[in-house]
């Protein structure tokens, strides 16, 4: 008994030595940039494995999008800092303000709103330009948090030659078809009435964002409307474009959701549809709410996910043959 509980403290000793070393928190980098398709300075965080400067090898990259009111910022208080460097992969984390990630039917004020185009042509293509990346889809994967999570998923499916895994954190799924039905309804959209308080916090600049004129939640909120029709809204609807797709064209799902999170519903009417229509997906729902701290858990289990749907479609990794 004394030579087993020996052994077993030894091999503890060694987890835990291998774990202390590999969970070194990330070193996140900010990366200042000019986006054509929203005619303004805008910032990405990234994350570069730690073999990137000794090596000229090229690497796989994750796309974590942020939620409503969040920014670039948010994922790196949010768990990313402490599982990226268990993945040798780059991990960048855009901004995009309160766009929803869609390109914008009617702007207002001069503005130019194409922010789909934002991540899927600038970001992508300013990331592709200036680091190792693998570019191509079966080294590319997306995912965001509710906002985000209905960007990840409606982007990948929108774009499924550019990503090879897509996914939802929390994700608000319902925002296309919910404008949808308020358009139908002929009902106005949907603007909160703010306290003058409340409107003088929006007004006030984060200086973590740290971007002239796109620092307060009011200029980080695009003027106009993103859907104007049916049509607009059935463009970036999950539910619709999920129909759409060719099976064979799909990209890999990946959707999670807290217990407690009052968006679960959307989440289980997304996954009962891709259960009717035979189309396979990871799901995980944990005890949780709408925040930061569900996130911070979830985030280290869909990148491991992530990472290996990549390292599997790049032929890293064994996989299953159908007959």
């Amino acid at each position: 008994m004394r030579a087993k509980t020996f052994r077993v403290t030894v091999l503890a000793a060694v987890l835990f030595t291998t774990a202390t070393t590999a969970w070194a928190q990330a070193d996140i980098q900010t990366v200042e940039f000019f986006s054509e398709s929203v005619e303004r300075t805008t910032k990405y965080n990234i994350v570069i494995p730690r073999g990137y400067a000794s090596s000229d090898r090229r690497y796989p990259v994750l796309y974590l999008l942020h939620g409503l009111s969040q920014n670039y910022q948010a994922w790196g208080r949010q768990g990313v800092s402490f599982y990226a460097p268990l993945f040798d992969m780059i991990i960048v984390m855009p901004d995009a303000g309160n766009s929803w990630y869609v390109n914008w039917a009617e702007s207002d004020g001069g503005q130019k709103n194409d922010w789909e185009d934002h991540i899927v042509r600038d970001v992508i293509g300013h990331v592709d330009a200036n680091y190792r990346t693998i570019a191509q889809r079966e080294g590319r994967a997306i995912n965001g948090l509710s906002m985000g999570g209905y960007g990840g998923l409606t982007l990948g499916l929108r774009h499924p030659d550019l990503f090879v895994s897509i996914g939802s954190h929390s994700g608000a799924l319902e925002y296309a078809s919910g404008t949808r039905e308020r358009i139908l309804r002929g009902a106005p959209s949907r603007d909160r009435q703010r306290s003058p308080e409340q409107d003088a916090r929006r007004r006030q600049p984060n200086p973590e964002i740290g971007i002239t004129g796109f620092s307060n939640q009011v200029d980080r909120t695009p003027r106009g409307q993103a859907f104007v029709t049916v049509a607009d809204a059935n463009r970036y609807d999950p539910f619709t474009l999920i129909r759409d797709v060719p099976p064979a064209q799909l990209p890999h799902i990946y959707i999670d959701c807290g217990t407690e999170d009052r968006l679960i519903d959307a989440a289980k009417a997304f996954i009962q549809l891709l259960l009717d229509n035979d189309i396979p997906f990871d799901f995980m729902q944990m005890p949780g709410g709408h925040n930061p701290g569900y996130w911070t858990q979830a985030i280290g289990h869909s990148m491991s996910i992530q990472y290996e749907v990549m390292q599997r479609a790049l032929g890293r990794r064994p996989f299953a043959v159908r007959r």
